[in-house]
């Protein structure tokens, strides 16, 4: 007999599956997009066809990546959904404000090099980061 999607261990089962399932993607995204970053480079001299198949897969990888993630957050119960939620406009938030004021500074000269999309991809996880942890610190 089928049991109950509310039975805490079929619960427990599923947000096991949906971790590993979006560990598996998180691996197959950050692959992806090295192989498309540093293939044309160090595999095939910058020709245009597997460049632009490393470049497909890549975004197929982060569609499903995505994916995962959203399955993995609608399994969450309600608290662990909160603290995920209040995280991830803490980044979104600081990574809009500070990459816009980013840009501004090397459009106004006040920085003398290119800003770069990596320096801001790690403030915003750290800012996710700092979210998640203060998010459960706070309903402890």
């Amino acid at each position: 007999m089928n049991k109950l999607i509310t039975e805490p261990g079929n619960w427990t089962d599923r947000l096991k599956k949906n971790t590993i399932r979006l560990g598996y993607w998180t691996a197959a995204w950050v692959i992806t997009l090295a192989i498309a970053a540093f293939g044309p480079k160090f595999i095939w001299d910058y020709a245009r066809l597997p460049s632009l198949l490393a470049l497909l897969v890549n975004l197929v990888a982060g569609v499903c990546w995505i994916l995962a993630n959203k399955q993995n957050l609608r399994d969450l119960d309600d608290l662990q959904q909160k603290i995920q939620l209040e995280a991830t406009a803490l980044s979104l938030s600081v990574g809009v404000v500070a990459g816009l004021g980013y840009e501004l500074l090397e459009d106004i000269h006040l920085i003398g090099f290119q800003p770069e999309i990596s320096h801001l991809v790690i403030l915003m996880s750290l800012a996710y980061g700092m979210g998640v942890f203060t998010g459960n610190r706070r309903y402890k």
